[in-house]
Order: C-alpha cells, then structure tokens, then sequence
C-alpha cells in the first residue's frame, strides 16, 4: 500500500543522484509494518579499544552463535563501495580492451602509411647513403618523421577523447544509458596523469608503426636500393612464415587458460596472437591465392587482358599487396567478432526472456527495497481476481555469502522440483533429488564465484541459521550478474515464517487478455501501488536496456572499421602513386588510361574480397573466444552462437566498394601527369 509522508527538510551531504529519505526509526517502523525489526546495529567503541580486535572478536562471536547471518564492518573500511567496483570491473575492463582494439588497428593503419612512404622513397634514401649520410642518421630521419606525426596525433586524439566522453555523459550518463544509474549526472574529470599516459601510447604506437619500415630503410644496400623495381625485396621479410605460426599456435594455446583475478587476461592475449599471426600470414596467402587465380587465368583464352594484368601484378607483387590486406583484416575481423558476440549475447537473452516469462502478466508489489509485499490476503486476491487461470508467486531476498562480494539473490518461487526446465532456463547436468531434501537451483555465476557444484549441499542463511540445499541443477541468469539461487516458496516460507511474496505472475484464462487482466489488478483495493507489466512489455524494455547498453560497443565497432577503411584509403593511395613509372610504362605500350583504371579496380575488389574472407575466418575463430571464452569469465553466464548474416554481408560490401573507389580515385590522380612525364627521371 501506499503511506503519506511529510517531508521535514533536506538530508545534509547526500551525494550527487543519490535517492534516500530518513525518518525516525519508530515510526518507520510503524507506518511501514516493521515492528520488532531491525537491520542493522552501529556501536560506538570506548576510549582505547582496538577497533581492529573487537571486530574480530565480534565476527567470530557471531558465527558461533548465528552461522551466517551477520556481518560485521567497519564504517570507514569501503567495503560496499569495494564490492560494486568489482561487480563493474569486467564491464569497464572490456571496455578497455575495445579502446585498445582501436588502438592496435590504429597501430597497422602507421605501419602500412610509413611502410609505402619508404618503399616510394627507397631510392632516395639510397642516394643519400651514396652521398655519405649514416645508416644511423637515415634511421633517426625515418623515426623523427614517424614522431612528429605521433605528438600531432597523440594530441588530437587526446583533446577528442575527452571531448568524446564529455558528449557521452552529457547524452547517455555514466552507465552510458543503460539506466543503472538514474539521476546521476557524471562530470568528466581532467587527470594530467591519465592524458600523460594516453599521449605516450598514442606516440608509442607511431614510433612502433614507423620502427620496422626505418630500420629496413637503414639496413637496404644503397647499390641495390637505388635500382627500380627493388620494392618487393623490401618486403621479402614479410613472407616468413613461422613467426605467424607461432602466434597462432600460442593463441590457440591461450585460449584454454583459466582466468586470472576474474578477468579472461589470456583470452584478450589469445585474440591478440591470433591478429598478429593472421596478419603476418597475409604474404603468403595473397601470393598462393592471387597465383593460383593466375594459373586458371592462364587456361581461359578469351581472358580480359586488364583481368590478366591485374592478377599478375598481384601474384608477382604479394609483399606490398599484404600492406593493403592487413588493414582490411585487422579491421574486418573485429567488427566479425565483436558483431558475432554482441548479436549472440542479444539472441540469447532474447530466447531466454522468451522461456523464463511463461505467465501473460507480472505484478511487482515495489522495484526495490525491502517494504513492499503481497501479504497473504493479497496474494488471495490476485488468485480470485476474474480471469487468471494460474497464479504463481515469488519472494526475492538478497543474502550475503562472502564479505567481499555483493549479495546472492534467493529467489523462492512455484516451481515443480520434478520439472524445473518448465520455468528455468537449465544448462549442464542436473541431478536427482534424494528423499527429504531441500532442492536448490543455482546461476553460472555460482559455479565460478562460490564453487558450488550439482549434486552438492549449499548452505544459505535463511530463518537465523545455516540452511542446507542440494544443488538439483544450474539455470542460466542474465539478470544476476554475482550470482542466484532458486529455491521452492514452500522451503522458504517453512524456514522463514514469512508468508509475504514481492512478485506475482498471473496466467490469463481462456478468453481473456494480459490487458483484462492488469485492468482487474488495478480495480483492487492496493492496485495502485502495483507495477504491472506484460512479458512482452517486459522483454522490449529489457533489449531497449541492452540496446543502450552495447551502444558504445556499436561506436568502437564504427570506428576501427572507419580506421580501417582510412587504412585501405591510405594503403591504395600510396601504392598508386608510387606506381606511376609503372604506369606511364603500360600507356607507352597502348594500354589507354580507362584499361589502367580498370586494372586498378581489379585490383582492389580482388584485395579487399580476400581480406574479407580471411577476415570473416579469423573474426570467427576470435568471436569462438569471446562467447565461449571471455564472456563466461568475465560476466560468469553462457550464451549460444548466433551469426549476424545481414550485418557482416553489409560491412563486407562497403568494404569492397570503397576500395575500388579509392583505387580508382588514386588512379585518377596519379594518371593525371601524363605518361612521358611518369617515366622521366629527375636526377
């Protein structure tokens, strides 16, 4: 029911979006139908007691007498604030690691940029060797250059970050719109240590990108550098094979780690080994596949010679198409995997929602809190209401199983021990449930968290004392992230003595709706003070929660594709540009400048088709890790595959079109001088 206050002032020093009210503790207890109890005693120590000790002594006091029951903390200790944090640490950890994925695709984006800018002027470095400049000298130029990019970029990118966050807590809060924090209006916090931090990662990824192409520029032979053509030898290191073997082998290895602190540290380092060795391998693939394809060119007489030239130019020059393939991969694998895993997470829940919401309509006596109950007159009303089939009733209570951890939600409810997978959603083994024993049903998050096992005792502290459970099987729950437990009303209400419930879910009779039916709850005496919601009202509302919940994960996504895309952009433009003698040659041979185009825009639907296929593999392979490895561990529930066809086939077509319209516009560009022009040397 509902109880009118008068409000008497404001609470002093509440924090910011903080929703409390205090009142006297009589009459709260009172007017709230709480009399005779309590939940919490503060003592106030004497003069020259240890804190520490006493504490101790209490605890242990305690749990002698009341096994389970209390806990003992200190006020000053951080203890709540302690256990929230680290409910929100893989959250924010995953988080991280994205931030870190755009980093890394980034890191490629420098190193195909400063790799093409020195193969272009391989030859000039040579001429400056010739004429005396030390192979030091030439390496510090290269990283100098590589530098000044860095502190620019490093810059920019630090301004826009944090501008970035200030757009996303003015728009979408601190839990990014997720509602878990309502009222609650952030303020982006400037630490010169932190933006010191992200400005040496931002340098140290362009020095790190630059860093190999400055040190092949300084070992090249002058003699050798000087001579055209000797592009492709530069890259002939690129070609090595088990290296990338190696990190594949490793990361496949990792994968099966356990984790570490909570957090699936291996897994991330899995999907790491897995980028680098599928990039590594990009060298030799495009040159096995792109020969091959020349091979079966070379059978078809009536071959287009623009389709033969462009194939042969990639099958002989598979260094420098590797460049171009990496950044398509690096960037399509992830937007693969973390599509893939973000769209299983979101089918799964969905199906979830779908098999633990059987009743046509669910009534809450209060969202939150630990005064609002359906008595058990109440409880008989809702049953007799016109209409309802079926009433089943729930009782939620959050217990305290570790000190260091949040509460486990016991959730006592109707459930047939012979058929718990009519109203759970069961995973694994389940176990018979011997005579005279009290069943348990147990979240994923309580195998990892707790230990507990199917077939087991758990103990749980219900009714002032240590309640023994058989664990009959584990349900999965996305709703309790550290961790539930169900358990039949009747147990409950036998060790408890409290016959109130907090939920109800009301099946309708044959003939009427989920609408009759919340039209008769509201025509009750305490209807009012009722939150009704359809399962399918609820099911929208909570993939609206999730929805805005993975939209920076959507962001992040956008943006290593867009990286990934100015990769490619910048990986064809440089290669083109640095082809002009190529092509100045094919116009002195009477190939006409559409055909030269036309070569160009082979060349890149047939690099970006082979990126994305190697990427659609290798995101696969990463997403394996992210359902069946990273998510288990960092948020302890399991989900099903689901593959997002129109998404990927979406992503890979604008791929493709945007590297053939790039090479095409470099094309434009680079035949613009003309052919005498392309072929004349300057010095």
């Amino acid at each position: 029911g509902a109880r009118a206050l008068r409000g008497a002032g404001a609470v002093a020093r509440a924090r910011a979006g903080q929703r409390i009210a205090v009142m006297d503790i009589g009459a709260m207890q009172w007017r709230f139908g709480q009399l005779g109890r309590i939940s919490r005693v503060d003592l106030k120590l004497r003069d020259g007691v240890d804190r520490a000790a006493f504490r101790r002594a209490l605890a242990e006091e305690l749990e002698r007498g009341f096994p389970g029951r209390f806990v003992v903390r200190q006020p000053d200790d951080g203890d709540q604030e302690q256990r929230n944090a680290n409910l929100s640490r893989a959250y924010r950890v995953n988080l991280t690691v994205l931030a870190l994925v755009a980093l890394f695709t980034g890191a490629f984006l420098v190193f195909s940029t400063q790799a093409l800018s020195v193969m272009r002027r391989r030859s000039q470095f040579a001429l400056l060797r010739v004429l005396g400049l030390e192979r030091r000298e030439l390496l510090g130029q290269v990283l100098l250059e590589g530098a000044g990019l860095g502190v620019i970029g490093a810059l920019l990118g630090v301004l826009g970050g944090y501008a970035l966050a200030a757009l996303a807590l003015a728009y979408f809060g601190g839990d990014l719109g997720a509602g878990y924090f309502p009222g609650i209006r952030p303020q982006v916090q400037f630490t010169p240590v932190a933006a010191t931090v992200f400005f040496l990662l931002g340098l140290g990824v362009a020095l790190l990108g630059c860093l190999a192409p400055a040190l092949d520029a300084a070992r090249a032979q002058p003699a050798v550098a000087i001579k055209s053509g000797a592009d492709e030898a530069a890259l002939a290191r690129l070609a090595r094979v088990w290296p990338s073997l190696l990190c594949l082998a490793l990361g496949a290895l990792l994968a099966f780690a356990p984790p570490v602190l909570e957090l699936p540290l291996f897994g991330y380092l899995a999907i790491a080994l897995l980028l680098i060795g599928g990039i590594g391998l990009m060298p030799r693939l495009a040159a096995e596949a792109f020969r091959h394809m020349e091979q079966r060119l070379a059978r078809w007489r009536r071959a287009p010679p623009i389709l033969t030239l462009a194939v042969s130019r990639l099958a002989n020059a598979p260094g420098q198409a590797a460049i171009a393939l990496g950044g398509v991969l690096a960037s399509f694998s992830l937007m693969v995997a973390m599509g893939i895993m973000v769209a299983s997470f979101r089918e799964s829940v969905d199906e979830w929602m779908g098999h633990i919401l059987p009743a046509d309509l669910y009534v809450r006596a209060a969202s939150s809190g630990n005064t609002g109950f359906l008595t058990p007159e109440q409880q008989a009303a809702l049953r007799t209401l016109p209409g309802v089939a079926q009433a089943h009733f729930l009782r939620t209570r959050p217990v305290s199983l570790s000190p260091e951890r949040p509460s486990v939600v016991v959730i006592a409810r109707d459930i047939d021990a012979r058929d718990p997978g009519r109203l759970l959603y069961l995973v694994g083994q389940n176990a018979p449930i011997p005579p005279g024993a009290r069943p348990a049903w147990v979240s994923e998050a309580m195998l990892d968290l707790y230990g507990a096992r199917v077939g087991q005792v758990l103990k749980l502290p219900l009714g002032g004392a240590q309640a023994e459970f058989f664990v009959a099987g584990v349900w999965r729950d996305y709703a309790n992230q550290a961790g539930s437990v169900v358990i039949r009303l009747a147990d409950y209400r036998s060790l408890t003595g409290e016959a109130e419930v907090t939920d109800a879910a009301l099946f309708a009779a044959r003939g009427s709706s989920a609408g009759q039916l919340e039209e008769a709850v509201r025509t009750l005496p305490f209807g009012g003070a009722l939150r009704t919601m359809s399962a399918g009202e609820i099911r929208a509302a909570s993939l609206r929660i999730f929805d805005r919940s993975f939209a920076v994960t959507y962001l992040l996504e956008a943006i290593a594709i867009a990286i990934g895309l100015s990769g490619v952009a910048a990986s064809f433009s440089a290669q083109t540009l640095a082809r002009s003698k190529e092509f100045g040659m094919l116009r002195h041979v009477g190939v006409t400048r559409g055909q030269v185009l036309g070569i160009l825009a082979f060349e890149g639907g047939f690099l970006t088709l082979l990126g994305v296929a190697c990427g659609f593999a290798l995101g696969l392979v990463i997403s394996l890790i992210l359902v069946y490895v990273v998510n288990p561990q960092s948020f302890h529930w399991t989900m099903q595959l689901h593959l997002p066809w129109t998404l990927l086939g979406s992503v890979a077509a604008v791929l493709v079109g945007a590297s053939v319209l790039t090479a095409l516009v470099s094309g434009r560009y680079a035949l613009s001088g003309g052919p005498v022009r392309a072929v004349r040397e300057d010095w």
